[in-house]
C-alpha cells in the first residue's frame, strides 16, 4: 500500500484544502438554514408555489407580506433571513471555529457592519469578519491574560468583546463591505459572459478535477455558494448550486465499474453508487479515480454534459444541495426546472458511463489496481480517515481493522487491556486485525476502534473523533470485548511478535503485603521498583496521582498501579513489582489480591504484560498464583525470569 508521509503533504494544494475545509465548516453547520430559507423561497417569493394559487388576492395578501415583495418588498422573512439571518449564522460560526463563544459572540458583531455595508447578502464579508473577529477576540484576551484583577474579570470580559465587536463592525462597515461588493459583482459578471457565451461547461474541467483532490470546497464554499445564493435571491434560482453538486458524473463512473470492472473495484462499486447518489457523499468514488487517472477524462466529459443541459434549460436551484445527494438536489429543485436537472442527471450519468467504460474495456493492465491502496491515497490527500471509504472494503474484509486500547499514561492498564482482546480477536479467527495501546496524549484520529476506560472516553473522543468508541470498566473480563469481535469480518497484520523481555526479577515479589488498603498496595509495590534501581521516589508519588485521577483496577483481583505520563522521563529501566495480598485490599470498592506495580520506559515491557494479561484471564492460573509457595513459583507463573537478577540497568 502506498500512502504519502505526512511530510510530503505540503505545498499549495494542501494550503487550499485547509482553507476550503474551513469555510465549508462556517456554512456546513448552517445548511438547515439555507434550506429554511430555500423552502420559503419556493413557496412564498412572486413566482412561488403558494403565490401562484393567490394571484387574485394582490401584492397586499399575507403571502406577499411573508415573501417580502410587492407592497412589502424588502420586509418579508425571505428577504429578511438572506440579508441578515444567513449571513449573521455564517460569521458567528466563523468566530466560533476560532475561538469558542466569545469568537462567535464577537463575529456576529463584526459581521452586523459588512452586511449593513454593501446591497447584496454578505455571505463572503462574513466569511472574512467572522473569523477575523474571533481571532481578534483571543488575542486580545492574550494579552491580559492572569493581568486581571479578582472580581473584574466579567467587566474585562464583558466590555473587551462588545469594544473589538464595534470596532470591527465599522471596519467592516467602511471597509470589507463595499470590497466584498466589488467583489461579488465582478464574479457575478464573470458568470454571467459565461453563461451568455455558452462556456458555463468549460467549469468542470476546474471543478472535476479539485473534487478529487479535495480542492472543492474552497471553490464551492467559497466562491459558489456565495454567488449562486446573490442568484437565487434575485430570480428565485441559480445554476451555480448544480455545479458541484451534480451526482451525474460520479454515478457514471461507478456504474462503469460494476459492469466492467475487476476484482475489489467491481464488487464494491454497487454499493458506493447508492452512497453517493443517495448518501450524497462525493468522495466515494475519488478513489476510483486516483486508482485510474486517466478516468478523470470521464467525469469531466460528464460535469460539462451536466451543465450544458442546465444552461440549454435555464434550470437551477435555489439553494445549496448539501450534502450533494440526489434527494438534497430535488429538494432545493426551483419550480420549472425539474426537467432540466432530471436530464442533467441522466446526461451527465451516461456521457461519463460511456467513456469510463471505453476507457476501462481498452485498458491493457493484467489486473486491476490496488483500490486499498487508492483510498489510503484519498484519505492521505483528504488529510482524515474518511469514514464513507468504509464501504471500499472488499466482501468478507471487517470496516474496523486497527483497534487501539488508550490509558492515561499508555503502559500498564492499556497494554494488558489490548492483550486480552487481541487474544479474544485471534481465537475468533480474525488474526490481521490490529490491536495496539497508546497514552491519550498520544492518539491520533487515525484508528477505527477506540477502547477506554469510562472516566477517560471523553478525552478520547475528543480526539479521535472519526473512530468508534467503547468504554470498559473492566480491562481483564469485559463483555463488550464479545460485541468488538461481533464487529469484525477481517483486516490487517498487527505485526510480528514482540521480543519478551525479562523484567521481573525474584526480588521484586512479595508473597504476603502488609497493605491495608490501596494508597498502601501502591506504596508497597513502589518501593520494591525504587530498591530495583528502576525509578526514585518521585515516581511513587506519581503512581499515586494516576490513582487518584482514574483507578488502575483491572478485574479478576488485579491492579495495576503505574506513574503519568509525565513521570515517564524520571524512569530509569523498565521493572515489574509484584504484591500478593492473602487478604484482598480495597481498591475502588473492588477486592484486589494481585497489586502489580509497573515502571515503563519503552516498549520492552508489553510482552510480558501480554502473558500477565493471559494469566489473569484464566481461573486456573489465578488459582495457581494463590497457591504458590515461592517466588520462583509466581515468576514461573508468569513465565517472566530465569533468574533472580532478570532487569539488567
Amino acid at each position: 500500500m502506498s500512502v504519502s508521509p505526512p511530510e510530503a503533504r505540503t505545498g499549495l494544494r494542501v494550503h487550499v484544502q485547509r482553507v476550503g475545509t474551513f469555510l465549508s465548516s462556517m456554512v456546513m453547520p448552517n445548511i438547515g438554514a439555507f434550506i429554511a430559507w430555500g423552502l420559503l423561497t419556493a413557496l412564498f417569493i412572486e413566482k412561488g408555489w403558494i403565490t401562484s394559487l393567490t394571484d387574485a388576492w394582490g401584492a397586499d395578501s399575507w403571502v406577499a407580506e411573508i415573501g417580502g415583495w410587492g407592497a412589502y418588498e424588502g420586509g418579508g422573512i425571505v428577504s429578511v433571513m438572506i440579508t441578515y439571518l444567513l449571513p449573521i449564522l455564517i460569521g458567528a460560526q466563523g468566530g466560533r471555529l476560532i475561538y469558542g463563544t466569545r469568537g462567535a459572540v464577537v463575529g456576529a458583531i463584526a459581521t452586523m457592519g459588512v452586511v449593513a455595508g454593501a446591497e447584496v447578502p454578505m455571505f463572503l464579508g462574513a466569511m472574512i469578519v467572522g473569523p477575523l473577529g474571533g481571532w481578534l477576540i483571543k488575542k486580545l484576551d492574550g494579552l491580559w491574560e492572569h493581568r486581571i484583577r479578582p472580581g473584574f474579570e466579567m467587566l474585562v470580559n464583558n466590555f473587551s468583546a462588545g469594544i473589538s465587536g464595534a470596532v470591527l463592525a465599522v471596519f467592516g462597515f467602511f471597509g470589507i463591505g463595499p470590497v466584498v461588493t466589488a467583489f461579488s459583482d465582478l464574479a457575478s459578471d464573470v458568470v454571467d459572459f459565461l453563461v451568455e457565451h455558452s462556456l458555463l461547461p468549460l467549469t468542470s474541467v476546474f471543478i472535476e478535477p479539485a473534487k478529487v483532490l479535495f480542492l472543492n470546497n474552497a471553490i464551492n464554499h467559497g466562491i459558489l455558494t456565495p454567488l449562486g445564493t446573490n442568484q437565487a435571491a434575485e430570480t428565485g434560482k441559480s445554476i451555480l448550486f448544480l455545479l458541484e453538486a451534480n451526482p451525474g458524473p460520479g454515478l457514471g463512473l461507478l456504474l462503469a465499474f460494476v459492469v466492467f470492472g475487476r476484482g475489489a473495484a467491481k464488487a464494491s462499486a454497487s454499493g458506493a453508487a447508492v452512497i453517493h447518489v443517495f448518501g450524497g457523499i462525493h468522495e466515494i468514488y475519488f478513489p476510483y479515480v486516483l486508482m485510474k487517472p486517466k478516468l478523470i477524462v470521464a467525469v469531466i466529459a460528464g460535469g460539462m454534459t451536466g451543465v450544458l443541459i442546465n444552461v440549454v434549460f435555464d434550470s437551477g436551484l435555489r439553494a445549496p444541495a448539501a450534502p450533494g445527494s440526489i434527494l438534497a438536489v430535488y429538494a432545493q429543485t426551483a419550480s420549472g426546472s425539474y426537467l432540466g436537472v432530471t436530464l442533467s442527471v441522466i446526461g451527465a450519468t451516461v456521457v461519463a458511463f460511456l467513456i469510463a467504460a471505453v476507457l476501462l474495456r481498452t485498458d491493457r493492465a493484467e489486473a486491476e489496481p490496488d483500490l486499498a491502496a487508492a483510498t489510503a491515497t484519498m484519505e492521505a490527500m483528504k488529510g482524515k480517515r474518511s469514514i464513507a471509504s468504509t464501504a471500499l472494503r472488499p466482501a468478507g474484509r471487517s470496516a474496523i481493522s486497527t483497534i487501539v486500547f488508550a490509558c492515561d499514561a499508555g503502559m500498564g492498564s492499556s497494554a494488558m487491556g489490548a492483550s486480552v482482546l487481541r487474544k479474544r480477536i485471534r481465537a475468533a479467527g480474525f488474526t490481521e486485525v490490529s490491536v495496539v495501546n497508546q497514552a491519550i496524549a498520544n492518539l491520533t484520529d487515525s484508528y477505527d476502534l477506540v477502547v477506554t476506560h469510562t472516566d477517560l472516553a471523553e478525552r478520547a473522543r475528543a480526539r479521535t473523533p472519526s473512530a468508534v468508541h467503547v468504554t470498559v470498566d473492566n480491562f481483564m473480563d469485559s463483555p463488550a470485548y464479545g460485541e468488538i469481535v461481533e464487529m469484525l469480518a477481517g483486516t490487517a497484520d498487527p505485526g510480528a511478535g514482540t521480543r519478551e523481555p525479562e523484567l521481573l526479577a525474584e526480588e521484586s515479589v512479595v508473597l504476603a503485603g502488609r497493605a491495608r488498603d490501596a494508597d498502601g498496595a501502591i506504596d508497597e509495590v513502589g518501593a520494591l521498583l525504587v530498591a530495583a534501581g528502576a525509578v526514585g521516589p518521585d515516581y511513587v508519588a506519581a503512581m499515586h496521582e494516576r490513582e487518584h485521577t482514574v483507578s488502575t483496577f483491572m478485574g479478576n483481583g488485579l491492579a495495576i498501579p503505574h506513574g503519568t505520563l509525565a513521570a515517564k522521563d524520571g524512569i530509569r529501566h523498565s521493572a515489574i513489582a509484584l504484591a500478593r495480598y492473602p487478604e484482598p485490599v480495597e481498591w475502588n470498592g473492588h477486592p484486589v489480591e494481585f497489586v502489580l506495580g509497573i515502571a515503563a520506559a519503552g516498549d520492552d515491557h508489553l510482552a510480558l504484560l501480554s502473558r500477565i494479561a493471559t494469566v489473569f484471564a484464566d481461573a486456573e492460573q489465578v488459582d495457581r498464583l494463590r497457591s504458590a509457595a515461592t517466588r520462583a513459583e509466581i515468576a514461573a507463573v508468569l513465565g517472566a525470569v530465569d533468574a533472580p537478577a532478570g532487569v539488567a540497568e
